[in-house]
Formats: structure tokens, C-alpha cells, sequence
């Protein structure tokens, strides 16, 4: 079992490639490619994300501004007060 770890079995017709993490370059076609994809993903997905936050948004700022106009004291209430 002289083997490391990954290594322990043999597997008959089928060949694997690997690279060395030394060898790869981590940041190659970050802006020819990395950038643009974002872009198009983002787009592709913005009708489906911003209309479910608005909403929520306004429901939320109109539930606050319903709120506090509720515990707001009546200011008839105390005319007569002395």
C-alpha cells in the first residue's frame, strides 16, 4: 500500500490529465472573458431578482410609515388640557 491517497486503485482505459497548480495561471482571461460573463449574467437574471426586492422595498417602507403614524399621539385629543 505504497500508495498516497487518491492513488489506491487501478482503472483500466481511462486516461486523466492533470495540471499543476504551479503551472496554471489563476487571474488568465479574467478581463477578456471574466467581465463580460458577469455582465451577461447579471443581466440575464436582473428582471428575476430587482422586481421581488423593490416590491418588498415599498411594502415595507409603506408598513413603517403606517406604523408610525398609528402610535402618533392625537393632538385634539389634548386641546383642553390644563
Amino acid at each position: 500500500m505504497g500508495h498516497g491517497f487518491g492513488q489506491l486503485y487501478k482503472l483500466r482505459g481511462i486516461i486523466t490529465y492533470r495540471l499543476s497548480p504551479f503551472e496554471l495561471k489563476a487571474f488568465s482571461g479574467i478581463l477578456s472573458h471574466g467581465v463580460p460573463n458577469s455582465l451577461r449574467r447579471i443581466k440575464d437574471e436582473i428582471l428575476y431578482v430587482v422586481p421581488p426586492l423593490l416590491m418588498g422595498y415599498v411594502i415595507y417602507d409603506q408598513v413603517e410609515k403606517e406604523h408610525h403614524r398609528l402610535m402618533r399621539k392625537n393632538p385634539a385629543d389634548y386641546e383642553n388640557d390644563q
